[in-house]
């Protein structure tokens, strides 16, 4: 018997060690104070090795300061930061292995394109022919071998940061910090580069963390999203399930559009229990629009329908937003737009319904 008790001990302890290997990087209760306030309050968060974590939220929610905390920029007035089992909190930035990239790109502007590769290697006293073959690879990766030679000034916006991102990853760091990377490009590069930083990351693996306030960019790159408010961690979770059950008001607002249903003149009809100091939601995609004489689903008996008049129609390419009046509440429908779909103008009547399935309850 103690044997097998023995045994099961030796087991747990095993796969305790196994999870603690995945973790890499973990705040501990950290605060960080500047006078009186907090911009940080006991953020505890363990980042597993190899994975894409986004720290999302809007100015001021302490995202940036998170950051800042982890690359040793500014040292936590209480709390730790363990990086692979070592506590950093008092190591200073230059002494930390890992690759930062800038929304501002930092990169050198006096020093060509393959200068400023060479840097980081040239620091850790890589000799000068293996430089050069690095280097060159590295440039063929981000697609810029025939800008070796160009100054950061002559190069777009979106090659700046692709290297910058070559930079950071050249010296093969354990983890790689993104500060709100794509801040700088237009909506075109930003997306371009969106899908060039998610096949980077399947190549090299490395653990990333990545700081930014667009939800569209949190939700396409991330394996896991933090969403920060006023300091501290509101929800934390993949970028399904954030979306589609998001906890509180705040997250269903920030992370996409929520119709918030908590003032409605007509009997909101739910199959989940609604306590206290809570509000029901659906998105905007998961409401139908249809003409009030239109067929019903087949499904309708699973639905609730209303009736409203259109506010306004915004044609947005593939999607119409419409803004419908119920009573004295605006409801907002996304719908995708087909071929020989009716379109709704303002001041026409129509039903709206959605599955009573899609309804989220989330607190106030």
């Amino acid at each position: 018997m103690n044997e097998h008790v023995k045994s099961a001990a030796l087991a747990e302890r095993k796969v305790s060690a196994k999870m603690s290997d995945c973790v890499e990087i973990e705040f501990r209760a950290v605060t960080k104070l500047y006078g009186a306030l907090a911009a940080v309050k006991d953020l505890s968060l363990s980042v597993r090795r190899g994975e894409f974590l986004t720290i999302l939220g809007p100015s001021g929610s302490g995202k940036t300061t998170a950051l800042m905390l982890l690359a040793g920029f500014v040292a936590p007035t209480s709390g730790d930061i363990v990086i692979s089992g070592r506590s950093v909190a008092s190591v200073p930035s230059y002494r930390r292995d890992q690759g930062i990239v800038f929304q501002s790109y930092a990169l050198f502007p006096h020093l060509s394109v393959r200068r400023n590769l060479e840097f980081p290697l040239e620091m850790r006293g890589v000799k000068a022919a293996n430089r050069a073959n690095q280097v060159g690879r590295m440039l063929d990766r981000v697609h810029l071998a025939d800008y070796a030679d160009r100054m950061p000034s002559q190069l777009s916006g979106g090659q700046q940061q692709r290297v910058a991102l070559a930079r950071a990853l050249i010296a093969d760091p354990p983890f790689l910090l993104l500060d709100e990377p794509l801040g700088a490009l237009d909506r075109k590069l930003r997306e371009q580069m969106q899908i060039e930083i998610k096949s980077m990351h399947r190549e090299f693996g490395k653990t990333t963390i990545c700081v930014t306030h667009d939800q569209e960019e949190a939700l396409s790159l991330s394996d896991r999203i933090v969403v920060m408010r006023a300091g501290r961690i509101e929800q934390t979770d993949t970028p399904e399930a954030l979306y589609d059950r998001p906890a509180t008001r705040f997250v269903a607002t920030f992370l996409g559009e929520a119709n918030l249903f908590e003032h409605s003149e007509f009997e909101l009809r739910t199959d989940l229990d609604q306590p206290p100091n809570t509000v029901a939601i659906i998105r905007p995609e998961r409401v139908r629009i249809a003409a009030p004489t239109a067929p019903t689903c087949p499904d309708q008996h699973l639905r609730q329908a209303v009736s409203g008049t259109v506010e306004d129609m915004i044609y947005a390419g593939p999607l119409r937003r419409y803004q419908v009046r119920v009573g004295r509440s605006t409801v907002v429908v996304r719908e995708h737009v087909a071929s020989g779909q009716k379109i709704f103008y303002p001041g026409e009547a129509v039903r709206l319904d959605w599955l009573r399935s899609d309804l989220r309850i989330v607190a106030e």
